[in-house]
């Protein structure tokens, strides 16, 4: 029952090239960045990455899309990540865009076993009646374009089928865990690591603090054990390392009126 892994580089050390991942976070909130910087190291190629975003330039993800070494990604934000946009639009990178919640949904429902479910997000759009190009051609035309999906009307309202998500390997990154593998998540960087955790035939975790089982309350836990094969825990430095997206900071001021300006769209670790 101990899952804990000696290093991140021996959790990751079998990915192989060509692998499907599932990986936690959002923005760089919750970003299993140990892991991934592992990987990096390892060498595997041609992955095919499903996570919110694709992480930003020189950081979580964008390390790999640097090297070419992702070659397709499920996501729902492009970000501020120029190379992501000069790969997709060059033809270099195949991109799934996916509605926020549909993403979600569709790894919840992988990781539960359920094949497919109909929502209503999309149905009227190219997301339900295909086009949406997936691949571009170096002239700029569309060289993959999305299937139609199957709808069907419930209660008078059309929805469109999606299908659940299941990957070969997920990254993702807790707050606490214990060697047995059960997770606890910190506040808003829970996002797309639990679902991301259940979708995973093998999930690995990076936990910044790893206790001893019996430690974790079970009404606590948000990822239970079974979902969960390895386990890395993190050195302090590791995990103090909390990257911010954009850092911003503004003089102080005696005004109110300047003062509540001022701290509008900071952004704060």
């Amino acid at each position: 029952m101990n899952k804990v892994s000696a290093s991140a580089a021996a959790a990751v050390a079998d990915i192989p090239d060509g692998a499907s991942l599932a990986v936690g976070g959002f923005g760089l909130s919750g970003i299993p960045a140990t892991l991934i910087d592992a990987l990096h190291a390892q060498g595997a190629t041609g992955l095919e990455v499903v996570s919110n975003n694709c992480g930003v330039d020189g950081q979580g993800l964008g390390v790999l899309l640097a090297e070419g070494r992702i070659s397709r990604v499920t996501g729902s934000y492009v970000g501020e990540n120029k190379e992501f946009a000069r790969q997709y639009l060059s033809g270099e990178l195949e991109v799934e865009l996916v509605p926020q919640g549909t993403l979600a949904e569709r790894l919840r429902a992988g990781g539960a076993g359920i094949p497919a479910f109909y929502t209503p997000a999309g149905v009227g759009t190219p997301v339900a009646d295909g086009g949406l190009p997936w691949r571009y051609a170096p002239d700029g035309s569309i060289a993959v374009a999305s299937p139609a999906k199957e709808s069907r009307a419930f209660g008078g309202r059309d929805h469109v089928l999606e299908h659940g998500i299941t990957t070969d390997y997920a990254l993702v990154r807790a707050w606490r865990g214990d060697t047995h593998g059960n997770l606890v998540f910190n506040k808003a960087a829970a996002n797309f690591n639990p679902l991301a955790a259940m979708a995973g035939r093998i999930t690995i975790a990076e936990v910044e603090e790893l206790v001893e089982p019996g430690a974790l309350g079970p009404d606590t836990i948000h990822v239970p054990g079974i979902f969960v094969q390895r386990v890395v825990a993190l050195t302090p430095a590791q995990a103090a390392d909390k990257r911010i997206e954009h850092r911003r900071i503004s003089a102080p001021s005696t005004s109110p009126a300047s003062s509540t300006s001022s701290t509008r769209g900071a952004v704060r670790a």
